[in-house]
């Protein structure tokens, strides 16, 4: 019998009792109040569709550099590292775009529940400013948010053309430029304002159900799609794992690299492609 089972089992209580020991180090030092501040950016474009500052961004595409590099290091050697960290600011971007659009999307989707909201209001009697508060506090989601901070705006004095416009220009939705332009349109000329936004949020109800049911029934055929795209993915992590250092070995010769790049770039095009057609 060798002593190497009762080295790596010595090893392995060592490395628990070293990560037991980084955590509480962490926790005493403050690291993870400042760490939570670096990540609360990708937070608030989730939840509020803020995107970060450009110090914020500069803290994050370090961060995910450095988690990045240290990964590709230990799984495919020092090379692997390298690239992966000048993948992290990219990697950041795709994350802070990905998140501002499932804000926009969740945002579109409760335009019909404003539009409502803002016709009872305005039926009971309420003022156009008046009723964006009002509205608020009965939509739920990014659409209540969005109408929150519209009444907050409001409530500091600013236009309510300025305003509306500048949820107009947040949303980047048909369903909210066709609101606030009836809005602004009839508040000008007159008209029954109630009843074209309860006319509005009906038809978007109406094309959401549509879209739901479009989803519902291309379920499938999109995660198989994106289920054969990820196998190549898992089959080079997998063979990493088997054999380290084969990826670098697939690479290190011309032609392998070559097809390698060529089937990334596919790889690319069918993912949009697919996006293009069922998003």
């Amino acid at each position: 019998m060798t002593a190497a089972p009762p080295l790596a089992a010595a090893a392995a209580a060592a490395g628990v009792l070293g990560a037991w020991e980084l955590l509480a180090a962490a926790q005493v030092s403050g690291l993870g109040a400042r760490l939570a501040v670096v990540l609360e950016p990708l937070s608030r474009v989730r939840r509020e569709g803020r995107r970060p500052n450009r110090p914020e961004r500069r803290r994050l595409g370090l961060l995910a550099a450095g988690c990045l590099a240290g990964a590709g290091w230990l799984l495919a050697g020092p090379l692997a590292g390298v690239a992966a960290a000048v993948a992290g600011p990219v990697a950041l971007l795709v994350l802070v775009r990905a998140r501002s659009a499932r804000y926009r999307d969740e945002l579109a989707g409760g335009a019909a529940s404003a539009a409502r909201a803002l016709a009872d209001a305005i039926g009971a009697g309420r003022s156009v400013r008046g009723a964006v508060g009002e509205g608020a506090r009965g939509v739920s989601g990014a659409a209540g948010r969005e109408l929150a901070l519209a009444a907050r705006t409001l409530a500091l004095g600013e236009p309510t053309e300025a305003v509306l416009k500048r949820v107009r220009d947040r949303a980047r939705s048909p369903a909210w430029d066709t609101i606030v332009a009836a809005i602004l349109l009839l508040r000008e000329a007159g008209g029954d304002l109630p009843a074209l936004l309860r006319g509005l949020a009906a038809g978007l109800e109406s094309a959401d159900r549509a879209e739901r049911d479009a989803r519902t029934a291309t379920a499938q055929a999109r995660f198989t799609a994106r289920l054969v795209l990820g196998l190549p993915l898992a089959a080079a992590a997998l063979a990493e794992l088997g054999s380290p250092g084969f990826l670098m070995s697939l690479l290190s010769d011309p032609l392998s690299a070559w097809l390698t790049l060529l089937a990334i770039l596919l790889q690319v095009a069918s993912l949009a492609a697919i996006r293009r057609i069922a998003p």
